[in-house]
């Protein structure tokens, strides 16, 4: 059942077929990590049981299931399972004599509100950086977006959903000329280009993120009798999104780092989040914020909090951030070209080296369930790689019953909270009744200024001789200040956390 000792979790290995047994320091959970392997190799069975040690362990964990298969966690494994005899058998390999079926408790989520309970977060929370990345938006369309969220900010107007956005929007192109004048160019352009992605995104159902009640941490961060609680994402259809995927669960780490306190090394982590298919998250991300995710990786174990990254290979995470993934684990990689034996190569290297045998050997050559395993020892230390049997899995192998997901959904407290929609006043309401105002006022008495005849301008020939002249030509003095109006959305765009505290990560930029 997975019970820690001494302040360890099992993962595998042991008995006389198992290889070394391997156990988790729940003290360097937060030093983060890795689980990497080519497609059928074994990694949903150690993310499940992985779940299964911290939930058990008193730790709740988040998890994004991409491929319907960890809906399981909610239900016991059962001696009638097709795989029953192979769980048995592996659990007698490597010694695993408790081995047996149990559920854990599971809060379903969905971002589409289909298969668990609505997950929400207002545009104002998301920010313009990571709304920027959402709407794969250009230096010039971020820098007018930062100006639309400094005129809500300056005017009162309250960001929640889609409707109030495009409605802030079509205030910034109407003001245009004001906008420009106050924070540099901002081109009637450069709004429509935004708004047309907005439609983009609209369309693949994005919009039903944005909103409120927005989800509240404590919500997931939560035990249920002892033991944590498994927030488990549904993102089958969320994944035909990769980009609505990553800046979801970039917006969600950045929540956690903003909101909870400093623990420095706790005993067991605060929460455990699970990043799976993190090569959509680096996928074309500018360096700026691949720079930012290396900061975050290193300064929010010290909130308790442990960051897991799933992918085929360790080569999909980028150098600085892989650095900082003290606890791995390695399926198999196939080495059929000269590009996978060099992944296969620098999987190898990352390892601590075990005398007893060649880690890029054996990489290529694991089973399904075996891995190579690398922790932190108590004083924070690698230990040398280790050719593990992985242990099987005590809830459901593979997905639960629909129905029965459906009834643990609609018995959840949580369903009450989440389930209905609600649509306060805010930009698009607040922008609409000032406009109603405005077309109502009545209108100033026209005043007809009539010149006085002692005043009016005299034609002489040099008057003629001007107003025959071509027009002046834009001389060096404005294009500069041309250019510095650009640089001005340039410069709004480095102070986002300094002015608003909003967006991805903004309380590293606190205090700056």
């Amino acid at each position: 059942m997975s019970e820690t000792t001494d302040g360890t979790v099992f993962i595998g290995g042991g008995g006389t077929h198992g290889g070394a047994p391997v156990r988790l320091n729940l003290k360097r959970i937060n030093r983060h990590g890795l689980i990497a392997g080519a497609t059928g190799t074994g990694k949903t069975v150690t993310l499940q049981i992985l779940a299964e040690n911290f939930s058990n362990a008193g730790v709740p964990v988040f998890m994004a299931d991409v491929k319907g298969d960890l809906t399981g966690l909610c239900m016991p494994g059962s001696h009638e399972h097709k795989a029953h005899d192979a769980l048995i058998s592996r659990a007698e390999k490597i010694g695993f004599d408790d081995y047996g079926y149990e559920a854990l408790p599971v809060a379903f989520w969905d971002m589409f509100g289909e298969e668990g309970h609505p997950v929400r977060a207002t545009v104002s929370e998301m920010g313009p950086m990571l709304l920027a990345r959402l709407l794969d938006l250009n230096d010039v369309q971020e820098g007018v977006l930062h100006v639309v969220f400094k005129l809500a900010d300056e005017e009162g107007l309250l960001l929640i959903d889609f409707k109030d956005l495009r409605a802030l929007l079509t205030e910034v192109s109407d003001r245009a000329s004001e906008m420009s004048a106050r924070y540099g160019l901002v081109s009637k352009a450069s709004v429509a280009a935004i708004q047309r992605k907005l439609l983009m995104l609209e369309t693949e159902g994005a919009d039903a993120f944005f909103g409120e009640p927005a989800l509240k941490l404590e919500d997931m961060i939560a035990t249920d009798g002892g033991r944590g609680k498994v927030n488990v994402l549904a993102a089958r259809r969320l994944m035909n999104s990769p980009r609505l995927y990553a800046t979801f669960l970039l917006w969600l780490l950045s929540e956690l780092f903003e909101t909870l306190p400093e623990v420095g090394d706790p005993d067991k982590p605060v929460f455990v989040f699970f990043f799976d298919e993190a090569h959509l998250l680096f996928d074309r991300a500018p360096r700026p914020l691949i720079d930012t995710v290396e900061r975050v990786a290193r300064l929010i174990r010290s909130k308790g909090v442990g960051v897991y990254f799933v992918t085929q290979s360790p080569s999909d995470v980028p150098e600085d951030i892989l650095g900082q993934l003290g606890n791995r684990v390695q399926h198999a990689l196939r080495s059929y070209t000269p590009k996978d034996a060099k992944a296969v190569k620098a999987a190898a290297q990352s390892f601590r080296p075990n005398p007893a045998f060649d880690a890029a050997d054996a990489i290529p050559n694991l089973g399904i369930g075996e891995a190579l395993v690398s922790v932190l020892d108590p004083k924070g230390a690698p230990t040398p790689v280790e050719r593990t049997l992985i242990r099987p899995p005590s809830s459901r192998l593979g997905p639960a019953d629909a129905e029965e997901v459906r009834r643990l959904i609609a018995a959840d407290p949580l369903h009450r909270i989440y389930a209905e929609t609600l649509d306060r006043e805010s930009a698009f309401e607040m922008l609409e009744t000032r406009a109603q105002a405005s077309a109502e006022a009545p209108e100033p008495p026209a005043e007809r200024a009539q010149p006085e005849p002692s005043r009016m301008p005299k034609v002489t020939k040099n008057s003629k001789a001007r107003a025959k002249a071509p027009p002046p030509q834009p001389s060096m003095a404005n294009e500069l200040l041309g250019a510095a109006a650009s640089a001005t959305v340039s410069m709004l765009k480095s102070r986002q956390g300094r002015a608003m505290v909003r967006g991805l990560l903004g309380g590293l930029f606190k205090g700056r």
